[in-house]
């Protein structure tokens, strides 16, 4: 039986079509995906992402434990300040991606000194692997790792975001008023951060479980539209943001999935796959991650081989962009290749010409590709 989100009853009673999800069921859609779609680019949308799951840390040992475990340094967080990061394997494999919190005095939670936010699929894995990480690490039983069951989360995107949480849940109008962007605090048992998956503004709310159905009904009130897995897709997409399994996992390194600015090897310290990454730079060229746009009609596919003048590539991510009205797509190419090029993909039709681009595709609303 598959997993269900504390607002299952809501999608079901909206009429939201359900789909299997990383093992849990969540709503596609409400009806039309381009509406959704466009509800976040031009004022404000909301998704159900309590399938995602936090790991809170506690324990002396918790900031060590962390420089150790992640390709990003948490060294340079101050309290109520967050950071995009990865979570690999000694061979330089992308085990999971991740948003990592300080929070402390400042966020309210002083007891908790940070909190991981996973994907939903490697849940159980990634907090396997943490375990195994800790064990091995000395000084490691001064850390503990929590994971946050009890929790729902609520992410609301959009340019009218905060301004429609503000009204639908007057608590939490000042901290958000304050907050910068990758920031967050608490307010009571609540959790909003000023983060988001779709290159727009917005925040995320974690809460208890319990309280999930009547914040989403008041966010309905306020006018923020419910929105499912394929707008969210989509709006990701054309924000330039990897999806976990499709643009990376353990079998490529971050440094090869357009995410080397989320790798800190500044700082001198040994953390889980450094070594490997610090081998692949020495050795490249490597594959880089880059944008397509389809010059033609047709739509771009995850897996569709690419042909570029300095070799072979392949599709990760693929779709139509309502925003940019053509097919966009991730792709992973050969070293040399730059935006401006035109490259091939072999699509059912044949190979069909596409112009590589820099990322995102689009960012607040504006299309940059």
């Amino acid at each position: 039986m598959l997993n269900r989100t504390p607002l299952y009853d809501l999608h079901r009673a909206a009429g939201a079509r359900m789909v299997d999800f990383g093992g849990w069921e969540m709503p596609l859609n409400y009806g039309s995906q381009i509406e959704e779609h466009h509800a976040v680019r031009r004022a404000c949308g909301m998704f159900d992402v309590s399938h995602m799951r936090a790991i809170d840390l506690s324990g002396p040992a918790s900031r060590d434990f962390l420089r150790h475990l992640l390709a990003n340094d948490v060294e340079r967080l101050p309290p109520g300040k967050a950071l995009y990061s990865c979570l690999l394997r000694p061979d330089g494999g992308v085990i999971d991606d991740l948003i990592a919190y300080r929070l402390g005095a400042q966020a309210g939670l002083a007891a908790t000194p940070y909190r991981l936010v996973v994907n939903a699929a490697t849940a159980h894995h990634d907090l396997a692997w943490m375990e195994q990480v800790r064990a091995a690490m000395a000084g490691g039983d001064g850390v503990a790792l929590h994971l946050r069951a009890d929790l729902a989360l609520i992410a609301v995107q959009g340019p009218e975001a905060r301004t429609r949480v503000a009204r639908a849940a007057p608590q939490l109008a000042a901290a958000i008023g304050r907050l910068d962007v990758f920031c967050a605090a608490a307010v009571g048992e609540w959790f909003v951060a000023r983060t988001g998956y779709t290159g727009e503004d917005g925040c995320e709310i974690a809460l208890p479980a319990a309280q999930a159905p009547t914040l989403w009904q008041a966010l309905a009130a306020a006018g923020v539209a419910p929105c499912g897995l394929g707008a969210r897709d989509t709006l990701r997409l054309e924000a330039g943001m990897n999806l976990y399994g499709n643009d990376m996992d353990e079998t490529v390194s971050p440094l090869e999935s357009g995410l080397a600015w989320a790798v800190d090897l500044r700082a001198p310290r040994d953390f889980v796959g450094r070594a490997a990454l610090e081998r692949q730079r020495a050795d490249g060229p490597l594959r880089q991650l880059l944008g397509l746009k389809l010059l033609g009609r047709g739509v771009l596919r995850a897996h569709q081989a690419v042909q570029a003048a300095q070799g072979a590539g392949e599709i990760t991510s693929g779709t139509f962009s309502p925003t940019m009205e053509c097919s966009i797509a991730l792709a992973r190419l050969p070293a040399g290749v730059k935006a401006g090029d035109e490259v091939a993909v072999q699509m059912r039709a044949g190979p069909a010409p596409a112009l590589v681009c820099r990322l995102p595709f689009v960012r607040q609303g504006k299309v940059l590709a």
